[in-house]
């Protein structure tokens, strides 16, 4: 019988079940979407018992494509910062889980921000007030749903992230089921001293969230299970739940950076490139968040991570908005018909600036236009934004660590662009390495669950099984990079400070 790790992925827009072999090949997975729910103008919900049975459906979908095969541990990553509140006894959702790209603790955030808590906050978690983390979505939830705040004088109440709702169902619910989550997801709440990982007292009052609702933060890679699954669930009765991530550090992680000075970008709807910095958190002097990165017990990790908003989106707008292109895929193919943008720039602001900025005012802009310009030229703009603004973060990164890229590990969807990849290479001047397996994610969360039960031996092992696809490697002079580049950061100026 075959052996595998199981890994469940359980994103923004969808879940996906994979079962990884002992050399990290994926054997067998499933996907689903699940709804997303938009109650108001920059509300995002989702609805936590229609994840659950998703979840319970990939991995029954997985494990019937994969046949006969026994199941050594599940490991589990998601989305981050979304949070999902329950009731303990009745296993119920006490209401819809609130995503974190919702923005409606706006007014929570700027209040907080002028009481003067910023430095405060951002001293003992590693991060800036937003509503992108998970505190004020918590308060929010005790504030204005008389079910959650009903839970929550009862004593009934749990509070968590997408993970902890997701491993309390997998190990027993209200059988017994585990509470627990792992730093990698705590360190996103504004609610976790980043440097002990742990709940710290100061931020649960600031923010109003009862400890005793909250699970327990255990290591991202569980020598001993946070669990074990059940008889009835997807995975039959005992198999180990052992590893947990948040999927950002689990991209980081599946793509074997597990030495200091390695990192990583993830190209998605936006963009996250994080960089290990060893075992101690450094503060970011460039924009740049400081948050947990993969460990066992005993252990610590800690990386610096650069979110970019807008990369993948931007080429979306070009389908859905300006209808320049059918689909994502031929953005290739008609940037390459042109040597070059014909000095166009695109910032794709349109929400604001994220990370090394954090410029809420700034909005979209393309400058350089002339009558010369063609749909291929903004196609092409736009495939160099994604590059430009990881540049950015990179040259924050190098700043903070004192240590420029000596290679970028890549990975996402928008990696299958060769076009993209070799340009990304060109505007950062170090090689570009794309992994033979796109689904980092999701392997990440198989290597801490399979190094827990001891399926896999080492990190160094793991590094051994990251197998490279391609490796793109810089072709521009110095100079062309340092001048495009200045072009760059002369059309971000412009799109900078426009709402006043």
């Amino acid at each position: 019988m075959r052996e595998y790790v199981a890994a469940i992925d359980q994103g923004t827009t969808g879940t996906r079940c994979i079962l990884f072999d002992l050399d990290g090949v994926p054997a067998a997975s499933s996907y689903r979407e699940h709804r997303q729910i938009y109650p108001r103008a920059g509300w995002v919900e989702h609805d936590p018992a229609e994840i659950l049975d998703r979840v319970r459906e990939v991995a029954a979908e997985a494990l019937r494509a994969a046949g006969p095969a026994r199941i050594l541990a599940v490991g589990i990553t998601n989305q981050r910062e979304t949070v999902v509140a329950w009731d303990a006894e009745t296993g119920r959702p006490a209401a819809n889980a609130i995503v974190w790209q919702d923005a409606r603790t706006a007014a929570d955030c700027a209040e907080a921000i002028a009481q003067g808590w910023s430095g405060e906050v951002r001293a003992r978690t590693g991060l800036p007030i937003s509503t992108y983390f998970s505190a004020t979505k918590m308060r929010w939830l005790l504030d204005n749903s008389p079910e959650v705040g009903t839970l929550a004088a009862s004593g009934r109440l749990r509070l968590g992230t997408v993970d902890a709702w997701l491993i309390w169902n997998l190990t027993g619910g209200v059988r017994g089921g585990a509470h627990v989550t792992d730093p990698t997801n705590a360190s996103r709440t504004l609610l976790c001293r980043l440097a002990d990982q742990a709940w710290d007292e100061t931020l649960l009052d600031l923010f109003g969230v009862p400890a005793e609702a909250l699970p327990e933060i255990r290591p991202s890679i569980a020598r001993e299970p946070y669990g074990r699954t059940v008889a009835d669930g997807p995975f039959g009765e005992g198999v180990p739940v052992a590893g947990d991530l948040g999927d950002q550090q689990a991209a980081l992680a599946g793509q074997g950076c597990f030495a200091p000075g390695e990192a990583k970008n993830t190209y998605g709807t936006g963009s996250f490139l994080l960089e290990l910095v060893g075992e101690s958190p450094m503060p970011s002097s460039y924009g740049l968040l400081s948050t947990a990165a993969c460990a066992a017990a005993g252990e610590r990790a800690f990386a610096l991570e650069g979110p970019v908003a807008i990369t993948g989106a931007a080429v979306q707008w070009l389908r859905d908005g300006l209808g320049l292109i059918a689909t994502a895929a031929e953005t290739e193919s008609i940037a390459r018909s042109v040597p070059d943008a014909g000095g166009v720039y695109f910032v794709p602001a349109f929400g604001g600036l994220f990370a090394p900025h954090w410029d809420m005012t700034a909005r979209g802009a393309i400058v350089g236009l002339t009558h010369r310009v063609t749909r291929a030229h903004l196609v092409r703009a736009t495939l160099e934004a994604i590059c430009f603004q990881c540049r950015e973060v990179a040259d924050a990164m190098a700043a903070d660590s004192g240590r420029p890229f000596e290679s970028l590990k890549v990975d996402g969807g928008a990696t299958a662009n060769d076009l993209l990849m070799q340009m990304q290479a060109d505007v950062l001047g170090v090689a570009v390495v794309r992994p033979a397996v796109r689904e980092t994610t999701a392997l990440g969360a198989a290597y801490a669950a399979g190094l827990a039960v001891g399926a896999f031996d080492s990190t160094d092992q793991l590094r051994r099984l990251c197998r490279p696809d391609r490796t793109f490697e810089p072709q521009w002079t110095f100079d062309q990079r340092e001048s495009a580049f200045h072009g760059w950061r002369r059309a971000v100026d412009r799109a900078r400070g426009w709402i006043e």
